[in-house]
């Protein structure tokens, strides 16, 4: 490996960084859903208030993030971002309401635009023909701390329920172990923010500040000695392509303008789709997806690392294919197959009927009134909603939160290993595709005229559908049943997948400029 190829690769691994302090920060909640519903007695819609904060702080955080870009650089903006990951870490683990936990949670969503941002970043750095790969890098490393989340809560939660000496000594119980699980991103977030110290500025930003000299020593590290004059010249001109004024509000007439009207109908669908596959339903909810298929909370911890496992796993093919097959055959390719596993999930949970049997009420541990569940018990119950419902009447909203998962566990029979096939499946293709191939498109399709608002403006649209998505889970769950969540996110994904069939085009191994020159004139034909 070059030079100048060694050290992009070093500075995008080290910013790519943030992508793992995303993905342990979103899936750390996962294991904690039950135990801060009880701890502060949350109903449906403070749980999905609780998970889906960060998603609200990103959107607050998102409209101003281009701006600290332009004004302060790249690098200083993913400074701050850091110790935001810190401060909220910290106010989480020792957060004691409800309140302080949500805002805890929302002070690091202003982090999250640690992605976009990371992106951003990479994109003006790596050479064209790395491009893809480096830009994926985040993606990879999302998906490697969501896996690290929920070993880490898996492992906690085994220290807590088991009694062991190490446990005892560290002062984890059930009691607190949730408050082990949100804090354990303090180190990580430490060390990201001194290993940030070490990455350059990005010449992108010191030529938009028209400090060319900078941008030349950067490039000369990232780039062959005799292509920085010529990239340099190039980064200017594409400066200076249809932009008088460097403002936002600029910035924001020629995104909108009709020369980028196909850059704009790609990025509007991808940044919609992605989330709206219930990607992050799945992920930050994922004991709880679990339990639904009656398995039981041990095995729920278990069945989540599968989940980071298989995320990891086909995240890595999608970056080894990602500069060969292309981007179009991964996305339109990877929607079909998020379709069929959606389908799969569907059906088997249209499959599974629900009857309570006697024993099981009687195995109940601290359930005062058994006597309240004996209408329920050998009456068949065709859906999950039915089931919970009666539940729910005949013992209370407080208890049916507290034994329900219990009561799921004895009472289903449904095709779980189908489901559960289907759930991997669907994480498979998300994470083979549009998961890291949206940033990857992120970063090559605008010009850098606009990306430092174009960027964190279309992540705002797939933040807030991803906010729409977290919050309203544990309400769906109540209110619709597996079976109709996962033909909805079908349906949303199918819509998606027509309009990016008829106007997604390819981008491999073509630099920015020449992305920018095949865009436009199609937009304006």
């Amino acid at each position: 490996m070059k030079s100048f190829e060694r050290n992009a690769l070093i500075y995008s691994t080290i910013v790519a960084m943030g992508g793992f302090l995303f993905g342990l920060d979103a899936a750390l909640i996962a294991g904690t859903v039950d135990s801060i519903t009880q701890q502060f007695s949350l109903d449906s819609l403070q749980l999905g208030n609780a998970v889906s904060a960060p998603a609200l702080g990103v959107l607050i955080a998102l409209p101003f993030a281009g701006w600290i870009c332009n004004q302060f650089g790249r690098k200083k903006a993913i400074l701050l971002i850091a110790i935001l990951y810190l401060i909220s870490a910290v106010c989480s683990a020792y957060a004691v309401n409800y309140e302080m936990l949500v805002g805890a949670r929302f002070l690091g969503g202003l982090a999250f635009s640690s992605i976009s941002l990371a992106s951003m970043y990479i994109g003006e750095i790596a050479p064209p023909k790395l491009r893809g790969k480096l830009v994926s890098m985040t993606q990879i490393n999302i998906v490697i701390g969501l896996s690290g989340a929920y070993f880490i809560n898996y492992l906690i939660h085994y220290w807590a329920t088991s009694g062991t000496g190490l446990a005892g000594s560290l002062g984890i119980d059930e009691a607190n172990m949730w408050r082990w699980m949100l804090g354990s991103e303090i180190p990580v977030a430490i060390v990201w923010f001194f290993l940030l110290l070490i990455i350059p500025e990005s010449p992108a930003w010191y030529v938009s500040r028209q400090r060319d000299e900078d941008a030349a020593k950067t490039l000369g590290k990232l780039l062959p000695a005799d292509e920085v004059t010529a990239h340099l010249s190039e980064m200017k001109q594409s400066l200076q392509l249809g932009a008088s004024s460097r403002s936002m509000g600029a910035q924001l007439r020629e995104i909108f303008s009709r020369p980028m009207r196909l850059t704009f109908i790609i990025a509007l669908t991808i940044a919609i789709a992605q989330q709206a596959t219930g990607i992050n339903a799945i992920l930050f909810y994922a004991q709880t997806v679990f339990k639904q298929l009656g398995g039981g909370t041990d095995a729920a911890f278990v069945q989540a690392i599968w989940v980071g496992l298989t995320g990891i796993v086909f995240t890595v093919l999608g970056l080894l294919l990602v500069d060969k097959l292309g981007r179009r055959p991964l996305i339109i390719g990877g929607m079909v197959w998020i379709i069929a596993s959606l389908g799969i999930c569907a059906y088997g949970f249209h499959k599974a009927r629900y009857t309570l049997p006697a024993d099981a009420v009687a195995e109940l541990e601290d359930f005062s009134d058994p006597q309240r569940l004996d209408p329920l018990v050998g009456q068949p119950f065709p859906s999950d909603i039915a089931f919970k419902n009666a539940v729910n009447d005949a013992i209370g909203p407080d208890d049916a939160r507290k034994f329900q998962g219990a009561l799921l566990e004895r009472s289903i029979k449904m095709p779980a290993t189908l489901v559960l096939i289907g759930i991997l499946s669907f994480i498979a293709a998300f994470h083979f595709s549009v998961g890291p191939v949206m940033w990857v498109l992120f970063s090559e399709i605008f010009p850098i005229s606009v990306r430092s608002i174009a960027i964190p403006l279309f992540t705002i649209v797939t933040s807030l559908t991803n906010y729409i998505v977290q919050k309203f889970f544990p309400w769906q769950l109540e209110t619709m049943g597996m079976t109709s969540i996962f033909l909805f996110y079908a349906g949303t994904v199918s819509i998606g997948l027509v309009i990016l069939f008829f106007t997604l085009v390819e981008t491999k191994n073509m630099s920015i400029e020449e992305i920018e020159r095949t865009l436009r004139p199609k937009a304006q034909s």
